[in-house]
């Protein structure tokens, strides 16, 4: 039987099969999956921000892709992934309000989807799939025994990525 954990807002976990790891209501924010596919260790990162540097100082590294990122990848390779085998899957990043006068600094969801490809590609991990954009909010789960990484939403339904 899987081992259902929880990731909140601005929060991470690594686990190993047969656990799999969920995250609720993604909107502007971004469900980041890490999965080695031979030893079954994986981690789903919720961050909220692209980049630390550019808020007022926080105590949770979590909330933001720059640091989240470095800190999820750390935990699963000390669990025994591979760098080298690990994989990324990305969902969120929505525009959930319209604004006439949107500025880019408006445009949180769009700036978090193309910080993490580019700390993604930084690090040398692959990016092999993506459920990003639109005005609709998403839930995700990665299952860490097959690296099914789901992706539901109220009107959409659910899919795999």
């Amino acid at each position: 039987m899987a081992n259902l954990i929880r990731v909140g807002m601005a929060d991470y976990k690594v686990g190993r099969a047969p656990s799999v790891l969920i995250s609720y209501g993604l909107g502007s924010c971004i469900g980041i999956s890490l999965y080695d596919p031979q030893t079954k260790i994986g981690g789903l990162l919720h961050i909220m921000l692209p980049d630390s540097t550019q808020a007022r100082a926080s105590d949770n590294p979590a909330k933001f892709a720059d640091t989240g990122l470095p800190l999820m990848l750390n935990d699963v390779i000390s669990m025994g992934a591979s760098r080298s085998r690990l994989v990324a899957k990305i969902a969120g990043g929505a525009q959930m309000f319209a604004f006439s006068n949107a500025t880019d600094i408006m445009r949180v969801g769009t700036r978090n989807a193309e910080t993490v490809k580019k700390i993604l590609q930084k690090m040398g991990i692959r990016l092999i799939a993506e459920d990003t954009g639109g005005n609709y909010g998403r839930t995700v789960q990665i299952d860490l025994s097959n690296g099914v990484y789901k992706v539901k939403t109220i009107d959409r339904g659910e899919k795999e990525i």
